[in-house]
């Protein structure tokens, strides 16, 4: 919800901090150029000051050592936080309390206890904090949400969410942070596959309990987890299955299915490429025995959600910026009055609670109820 504040005259471009010149900092850079007509880079931050110096000198504004300097140096009004996930807390706090609107990069955090706390910072600051989950303003997943809002899958009845991917050793031999339960948070399903059990969370609803395993099976020196399955149990009774692996050669694909008692649906590498559903007004044909014959599939109704928004599963300094340009236009949106903010931190909390209950559950042997 926007505030008053938020709602007053503002300039023409918001100036915008950058906290990581990392990877998904970079990323987030060439996102800020493409809304330069409306927002402008004053400050990027990073320890590694080289890192920081490039960015400057392709997007503008003056590097920083950290964000307090920033804070002090330069006229900011939104703070965009890209370091590793278990400093998002931290930064973003930080720039809350100097009253700063802020973006982080997913997840959130690395636990719901820390989240909470960012949560309770935004609550008492009244400021506008959003977190990144770009793949809720793919095509694909608004034609799949709206289906679903209008009941044309029916009663929800399970769904899917898989992610068959590769990271070489090299991958989390590249930062020391990688692959630590202290900075990165988690493994295969933290890292990589919180953006598909985001899109569960999306067409599902709210979890309430999962049970799982996880293991360490293809790689050396990390902590976490390169493989993870689960159960989850949802609010409506629907139940999920999860799926995550950084242990699948040579990399394959982030998929979600969604199936309901009168329809359903799958998308694929970013791509809607089943979905069949039955009108409120119609009936579901009765069916003694499934037919998924091409026929069926009602996806040419849907040529935009055809349309890969990026490649899922590849290197992030190689993906197109249009998912998290739609995310970035939603925030100034809201920062103007004009739109709802889409994705706040109680909606990225629910994928942190599925995660986070994975880890306990494989650690205990035993189902965990989600707050």
């Amino acid at each position: 919800m926007t505030t008053s504040s938020q709602q007053s005259a503002q300039p023409d471009r918001r100036r915008i901090a950058l906290v990581g010149a990392g990877v998904i900092g970079r990323h987030h850079a060439r996102v800020i150029g493409e809304l330069a007509d409306r927002l402008e880079l004053v400050a990027v931050i990073d320890p590694a000051t080289e890192l920081a110096q490039q960015l400057v000198d392709t997007y503008g504004g003056k590097p920083f050592a950290s964000l307090a300097e920033a804070l002090n140096g330069a006229e900011v009004d939104l703070v965009a936080i890209c370091t590793p996930t278990g400093n998002h807390g931290p930064a973003a706090i930080e720039a809350l309390r100097a009253g700063k609107d802020v973006i982080i990069e997913k997840p959130a955090e690395i636990t719901v206890e820390r989240t909470d706390e960012i949560i309770a910072a935004q609550r008492a600051t009244g400021r506008l904090v959003s977190v990144i989950s770009q793949h809720r303003f793919d095509p694909s997943t608004e034609v799949a949400v709206a289906a679903i809002a209008r009941g044309e899958l029916g009663r929800l009845t399970s769904g899917i969410a898989s992610i068959d991917w590769w990271r070489g050793q090299s991958y989390y031999d590249s930062g020391a942070w990688r692959g630590t339960w202290e900075l990165d948070g988690g493994g295969a399903l933290m890292n990589q596959g919180v953006h598909t059990i985001d899109l569960l969370v999306a067409t599902l609803g709210r979890p309430v309990e999962v049970f799982a395993y996880t293991g360490t099976l293809a790689h050396e020196r990390i902590e976490v987890e390169d493989v993870a399955v689960g159960v989850v149990r949802f609010e409506n009774g629907a139940l999920g299955v999860l799926h995550a692996t950084t242990a699948a050669y040579p990399g394959m694909s982030a998929r979600l299915q969604v199936h309901g008692d009168r329809g359903s649906l799958v998308i694929d590498n970013d791509l809607l490429t089943f979905i069949h559903r039955t009108p409120t007004d119609g009936g579901a044909a009765e069916r003694a025995y499934g037919d998924p014959n091409a026929d069926l599939n009602q996806v040419g109704e849907f040529p935009a959600a055809a349309t890969p928004v990026q490649t899922a599963g590849a290197d992030p300094g190689a993906l197109g910026v249009a998912a998290h340009l739609r995310q970035y236009e939603n925030v100034l949106a809201a920062l103007d009055g004009t739109e709802e903010l889409r994705v706040d931190l109680e909606v990225n909390r629910q994928a942190i609670a599925i995660i986070t209950g994975v880890y306990e559950s494989a650690r205990t042997g035993r189902p965990v109820k989600l707050s």
